[in-house]
């Protein structure tokens, strides 16, 4: 593979036109392609096999209104008047009729009023999800925007509709992330020029992912919340392999090669390990495949696609544009780099040789400091947010006090129960009757509507409103026991079965299958990390002693979110209005990116350790020079990483909030107390048993040099 990687390098160096008309010629063709025919990007929250999956089935084949999306508008009077006002009252019809002239509106509902008089509700139903138009989100906020200045009525709306179609991010986060990169790189490299060939290398292959997402969605339907997450990584992991590899350049330069020499050196080492770690990272997060929830696997598909694209980027862009760079690559230099890389590795090794003097209080102190950030993982709650956990600000959070204010706030998550009458002979309503009397008796039930029966299908829908608000724990409570118990009881010896759909249990059962998928998906990732690192490092104890700091890591920034999203732990820093439960995907996500991020730098760290251990065969003197020789380029990759998922966390959608403060703070915790405390004191105590391999081991693996040159 390093002969290989090698001549790519050289080819590039010496044909970089070629190399640059190439790309140019591919972001044309995917740009093109992609705004002529590509498909809009489509959220499903369905999940195979779930009861709530066959409520939705259920109701789509009865052609249900309640199979599609639903919006929620409320009004209500202004001044604190209520509705018996002539004006208010007419206002609502006026309101009423504009609601069901909106484009792509199938239905919308009388308007409640709640017993108050003070708020009315109505629904506004859609299409099914795969049908939506992303017009037809601004077109409803149109319709509610006309009353902004009407004397009578305060308009909000809210609900399903805003959920799947309003955008993700504003796209400041990504230039956040890349404004802190440029001023990173250019203190690490010393250099414009340097600067810009990363930054460069990495915009254009995320435009070129990016744009092929909508090309992507002919094989497999991508979540629009993709393209979030995937920029977040991409923009990360493209500079990050960059820096890797001009950092490598520079050092082959410095020590006498020729310029094309140097590029090819440069793949055959670093490129060599951006390829293993960047196949890590794609193969890791299409494992999220083992959750079996459809959206999460097409956002590992997305993500993934971003990924490799980076990765190519590196290996045949990166190189081209070095080699035009020529000796332009070190000009208009802002300080003198050679001598700040010069103090940075003479600290970097005082503070290894430090470590090593005194590896035990730092590896239990380290140990302790992690554990204690993993400990509130262990009290991790998942779900997903609601309309109630927005800033007062959004009018989606304004209607859902409106309505918690007047019906109260099980109305904002209700359940909607399907009922399959196809083996009922005879007394369907007096099964219905008996069903909702149960239900109703529940003490999480608030109230039950009157079944809508379809009698061409023999499908019945039941709305149940829950007493407490979407995201409560006690909610999904409520729904686990009247699909276990209360619903069971109710239809015994009917023939009548009935299911549980709607969002609130939709994302109740995503976020329970993702519980149960959890642990056989840490402990596939953590058994191959294993054995990669065990045949690339010919060791046992290296590679256990990773895959045990990556989960301590891990766990510390799961264990930050819970203080922070749960507890409210300095929420108000991050501008986050109330608690939340940790969103459901976020966990296996994040494993699935950090899994392949921190083998960036356990490589990295690593073969720097062992080549030097190779050369001289003393342990200590071995851990100080690879700890001095990688420091400053893992940490510029760190602060690089931490500041592009740091900008995420600005974002108004507490999904992108969650997981760029994940992101970073494992990330941030990876690059300090792992890599350059808990590593080189591990390794001190370990002393020679750090490489050993049973000879019968070392016959049957594979062998991998990442720094065959």
């Amino acid at each position: 593979m390093s002969h290989a990687l090698y001549r790519l390098g050289r080819w590039t160096a010496r044909h970089p036109w070629k190399v640059l008309a190439a790309w140019a010629a591919v972001a044309v063709v995917v740009v093109a392609a992609s705004s002529l025919w590509g498909r809009e990007l489509r959220d499903s929250f369905s999940v195979p096999g779930d009861d709530s999956h066959v409520a939705t089935t259920l109701l789509a084949r009865a052609h249900s209104d309640d199979a599609g999306v639903t919006a929620r508008v409320v009004a209500t009077p202004r001044g604190g008047a209520t509705f018996e006002g002539a004006g208010a009252e007419k206002a609502l019809q006026t309101l009423h009729r504009t609601l069901i002239d909106t484009d792509g509106v199938v239905a919308v509902s009388e308007p409640q009023i709640s017993p108050d008089d003070r708020v009315a509700l109505m629904t506004v139903q859609y299409p099914v999800l795969e049908s939506l138009e992303k017009s037809y989100l601004s077109e409803l906020k149109a319709s509610i925007g006309s009353f902004a200045d009407d004397q009578h009525l305060q308009v909000e709306g809210g609900g399903e509709l805003f959920f799947h179609l309003s955008e993700a991010g504003s796209g400041s986060s990504e230039l956040i992330g890349i404004g802190a990169a440029i001023v990173i790189l250019l203190v690490a490299f010393g250099s414009l020029v340097a600067m810009g060939l990363p930054i460069v290398t990495a915009l254009v292959g995320l435009a070129i992912g990016i744009s092929s997402l909508g090309l992507v969605t002919y094989l497999v339907e991508i979540p629009s919340g993709a393209t979030g997450m995937a920029a977040m990584v991409g923009i990360g992991v493209g500079i990050d392999y960059a820096l890797f590899l001009v950092t490598r350049y520079r050092e082959f330069l410095d020590a006498g090669s020729a310029p094309d020499d140097a590029i090819g050196r440069s793949l055959a080492t670093a490129g060599q390990a951006v390829l293993f770690a960047g196949g890590t990272v794609v193969v890791a997060i299409l494992g999220l495949a083992v959750a079996n929830v459809p959206m999460m696997t097409a956002t590992g598909v997305a993500t993934s696609i971003v990924v490799a694209i980076a990765v190519m980027s590196s290996l045949t862009l990166l190189p081209a544009l070095v080699s035009l760079s020529g000796g332009w690559i070190d000009r208009l230099s802002i300080h003198r780099s050679h001598r700040s890389a010069s103090i940075g590795h003479n600290r970097a090794a005082k503070w290894a040789a430090h470590v090593a003097r005194h590896p035990w209080p730092y590896a239990v102190g380290g140990t302790l400091a992690l554990l204690a950030l993993t400990a509130p993982m262990f009290r991790l709650e998942l779900g997903f947010p609601d309309d109630g956990t927005m800033p007062p600000d959004r009018t989606e959070r304004r209607a859902y006090d409106l309505v918690t204010e007047g019906f109260g706030p099980g109305l904002n998550g209700p359940l909607l129960v399907a009922v399959d009458l196809s083996k009922v002979s005879g007394g369907e309503a007096a099964v219905l009757d008996s069903l909702a009397e149960a239900m109703e008796a529940d003490a999480g039930i608030a109230a039950v509507a009157p079944a809508q029966i379809n009698k061409e299908a023999r499908v019945a829908t039941v709305v149940a409103v829950p007493t407490t608000k979407p995201q409560a724990e006690e909610t999904y409570e409520t729904v686990g026991r009247l699909r276990s118990e209360v619903i069971p009881e109710a239809l015994e010896g009917t023939g009548a079965t009935a299911h549980i759909g709607g969002a609130t249990a939709s994302f109740g059962d995503i976020a329970s299958r993702v519980t149960d998928r959890l642990p056989y998906f840490v402990s596939a990732v953590v058994l191959v990390s294993f054995l990669l690192l065990m045949i690339v490092f010919r060791s046992v104890l290296v590679p256990l002693k990773a895959a045990l700091l990556n989960l301590l890591s891990i766990g510390s920034a799961y264990g930050v979110m819970v203080m922070v999203f749960q507890w409210g732990w300095g929420k108000d820093l991050i501008g986050l209005d109330s608690t939340l439960p940790v969103v459901s995907l976020i966990p296996m996500f994040m494993f699935a990116v950090l899994f392949g991020l921190s083998m960036d730098y356990e490589v990295f760290l690593l073969s720097r350790i062992r080549e030097e251990y190779v050369a001289s065969g003393d342990n200590r003197a071995a851990i100080m020079h690879g700890v001095a020789g990688s420091a400053r380029v893992i940490t510029s990759a760190a602060l690089i990483m931490i500041a592009v998922f740091g900008g995420f966390v600005l974002e108004n959608d507490p999904m992108l909030k969650m997981l760029g403060l994940g992101l970073a703070t494992a990330i941030a915790i990876d690059a300090t107390v792992v890599r350059m405390i808990l590593v080189p004191a591990t390794m001190t105590l370990l002393g020679s048993r750090n490489w050993h391999l049973p000879a019968w081991l070392d016959r049957i693996l594979p062998h991998l040099d990442l720094e065959a040159a």
